[in-house]
């Protein structure tokens, strides 16, 4: 059976389900790394400037929409500033976990089943959810990368269901009319 878009999901609806001990079967997270780059020199303060991607509504990101967005971030960061030149970070984490009714379709069945009204479902992924304003991605970095960094944020929003926002948060002084 075909995945549904990613439009069904995208709303926080409802009260949010977490448990993974109650709940048999639920797929494994997509994301791979939630930090990528020098970690050592962002923890460190090394990097002047950290430039952060939020969200401007609410809403649930689905893991797969993360991780894609982490790729393509990182690649573009990457051959820019270098291996060290940059600390990406995926500041959510897809707890929510995703559950769908699943309708009899298909050869043999002249219409689609109703199915019980409001049926608890299987799982089928998880999802973060995020509030209005909070922080998504950020990368730290020096000067002479932000443009890449903007542009490594820029095309990290298109993968998310949500208008999302780049500010920086620390080290502006260092950008001379770039911001």
């Amino acid at each position: 059976m075909a995945r549904k878009p990613a439009k069904m999901y995208r709303q926080v609806k409802g009260q949010s389900f977490t448990r993974r001990e109650y709940t048999g079967g639920v797929p494994n997270n997509r994301i791979l790394r939630y930090f990528m780059g020098n970690r050592k020199a962002a923890e460190a303060g090394d990097f002047p400037i950290v430039v952060e991607l939020t969200s401007d509504n609410a809403c649930q990101i689905r893991d797969s929409a993360l991780e894609s967005a982490r790729q393509v971030a990182n690649a573009t960061i990457r051959n820019s500033a270098g291996v060290d030149g940059y600390a990406l970070r995926i500041h959510v984490y897809p707890h929510q976990i995703l559950r769908e009714n699943k309708q009899a379709t298909g050869a043999g069945a002249d219409r689609v089943s109703q199915g019980m009204r409001q049926a608890f479902g299987k799982n089928v992924g998880t999802a973060a959810r995020v509030l209005r304003g909070q922080t998504i991605v950020s990368i730290h970095l020096n000067p002479e990368n932000y443009d890449a960094a903007r542009d490594a944020l820029r095309k990290a929003s298109c993968k998310f269901p949500t208008p999302c926002s780049q500010r920086v948060v620390r080290g502006a002084e260092h950008l001379k009319g770039k911001v």
